[in-house]
């Protein structure tokens, strides 16, 4: 009898070490695919400058987007209009739907019963299971005639389309992320404001949002990262004129855009390939300082509340 329950101590504690074994090396190997990614993302994309001997300076702030799809390069790779049409598309994506994520979020959190919450809440999260293809489908067909019936428009393509698209397919990051930390306001910080004569307004406007920042800016940059990363809906809908977007009411181009359309026909180790994979570079790296903005942020927050 003693020598069964040993034996079945000593199994159990192998199968416990397995099993650490296993979890740890499934965590590592998950943290270390960014990193790879990362790394192949670099190797690729600094052909520009290393091989085809480009400069950064020329690439950020040139408007001459010509790569040679050759090996010996010779071309022009200033992507310039790539990457400010991304930046307004998202900027413009920010400035439509932020009004509405943050009056949804203090609806749902601060005005709506608990019936209608769990009403609201599962309609707002069912954006997040939307394809973008389908977005992308119903701007196509729905936004872009509708804005150019209302708007001076000659294509109805645009980057006013592109930033409604992308509008709609962030508002449910934003919303959620804004609510949660909303609703993580201790409630006797309301009762607090609410015993010192505030009313439900003021209690929001200088309770509830100064306390809940932190979340509201994470969200906000994360749907700044699923909008600066979304190509398809955004290719449907903008046109893909290689212009610098001097206009909301006419077509441009964007760095996921630019990527999805070309990379299939660049030959590769051209310098047309080469250009493309130092676009998906920069998209990387700016998804990273996104990245790193959330835990500086969310890490002041706590450092705010612990004093």
């Amino acid at each position: 009898m003693i020598n069964a329950l040993a034996l079945a101590v000593r199994r159990a504690h192998r199968n416990e070490k397995t099993a650490r074994i296993l979890i740890t090396l499934c965590g590592i190997g998950t943290a270390l695919v960014p990193f790879l990614i990362g790394a192949f993302l670099l190797l690729k994309g600094t052909d520009t400058f290393f091989v085809f001997h480009h400069s950064l300076g020329e690439f950020l702030f040139s408007g001459v987007w010509n790569p040679s799809d050759t090996a010996e390069g010779g071309g022009h790779v200033g992507a310039a209009m790539f990457l400010s049409g991304s930046l307004v598309t998202c900027a413009l994506a920010l400035v439509l739907s932020l009004p509405l994520c943050i009056s949804t979020a203090i609806f749902m959190t601060e005005i709506a019963t608990p019936r209608t919450r769990r009403l609201i809440q599962p309609a707002v999260e069912l954006f997040t299971g939307i394809p973008s293809v389908v977005y992308g489908w119903i701007g196509l067909t729905v936004l872009v005639p509708f804005l150019r019936l209302i708007f001076p428009m000659p294509f109805g393509f645009s980057v006013l389309a592109a930033g409604c698209v992308l509008a709609v397919m962030i508002f449910p990051t934003i919303t959620t992320m804004a609510a949660d930390a909303m609703a993580a306001v201790p409630k006797t910080w309301r009762e607090a404001s609410y015993g010192l004569g505030a009313t439900r307004w003021e209690t929001i406007a200088h309770i509830v949002l100064p306390a809940a920042k932190g979340g509201i800016f994470t969200g906000i940059i994360l749907g700044l990262a699923r909008a600066l990363g979304e190509a398809l809906a955004v290719a449907m809908v903008i046109g893909q004129m290689k212009v610098f977007p001097t206009s909301l009411f006419l077509p441009a181009s964007t760095l996921t855009t630019a990527i999805a359309s070309d990379m299939g026909g660049a030959m590769e180790g051209g310098e047309y390939s080469a250009a493309l994979w130092t676009m998906a570079l920069t998209l990387f790296l700016l998804s990273f300082l996104f990245i790193f903005l959330i835990h500086r942020l969310n890490r002041a927050s706590d450092l705010k509340g612990g004093k």
